[in-house]
């Protein structure tokens, strides 16, 4: 039976990311789908959307990181976290971009997920990096090396707008059937989704939606 492919949005900067990533492999052991692991820039995404990201708000940071341990500890992975956050993760982003093979994409993309959240490595840093893509049989100097490329810095770039242009604003996002699942903690909805067991009444969604706006806040200098 042919699975079902499921897109699932990363940036390696989201603890969430890697929660996620960590129970994608039980989800596939009871469903015929399959999880295609594509990087995209976040602060991308928060600029599209005139956002901050978590952890440029400081009582948001400190809850991230300490629900992010909540997470793990529920999971049974350990956390180490990475020796900076926020980081500036392009080179991991562009290193997987860099793999066109979905599966080994993805266990690169596992490795540095895993890297940094459970093992608290700098994945800034170009010899860890490498380091991790021969950990997966990939040539990773060769690999770093491509990824600095325009081709390769591009094709970050229309992903990520891509995502933009389906809907997406932060990460982790699935993506299935058109819709947005946004979060580590709405894989739960995802899965009733794919079930056939998530029932939304979409003409009443959209009458909602399309209600007007009352109030606004003066936006801040």
């Amino acid at each position: 039976m042919q699975r079902k492919a499921v897109v699932f949005y990363f940036d390696p900067i989201s603890p969430y990311s890697w929660l996620a990533a960590n129970q994608i492999p039980e989800i596939e052991a009871h469903l015929p789908i399959q999880f295609d692991f594509v990087p995209v820039l976040f602060a991308g995404l928060l600029n599209a959307h005139g956002q901050k990201g978590p952890a440029e708000i400081a009582a948001k940071r400190r809850y991230t990181i300490t629900d992010a341990m909540r997470w793990a500890a529920k999971l049974g992975i350990r956390f180490e976290g990475p020796p900076a956050h926020p980081f500036n993760p392009l080179k991991a982003l562009r290193l997987c971009t860099a793999v066109e093979a979905t599966t080994a994409r993805r266990r690169l993309a596992e490795e540095i997920l895993n890297a940094c959240w459970r093992d608290g490595l700098d994945i800034t840093d170009e010899d860890v990096l490498i380091g991790l893509a021969s950990k997966v049989e990939l040539a990773g100097q060769t690999l770093l090396n491509e990824s600095n490329s325009e081709p390769i810095k591009k094709a970050l770039r229309d992903r990520t707008d891509l995502a933009i242009e389906q809907g997406v604003f932060g990460v982790p996002t699935f993506w299935v059937d058109s819709q947005i699942f946004w979060g580590n903690d709405r894989l739960p909805f995802l899965i009733e989704h794919l079930q056939g067991r998530l029932r939304v009444d979409h003409e009443r969604l959209n009458s909602v939606l399309n209600r007007p706006r009352a109030a606004d806040r003066p936006q801040s200098k």
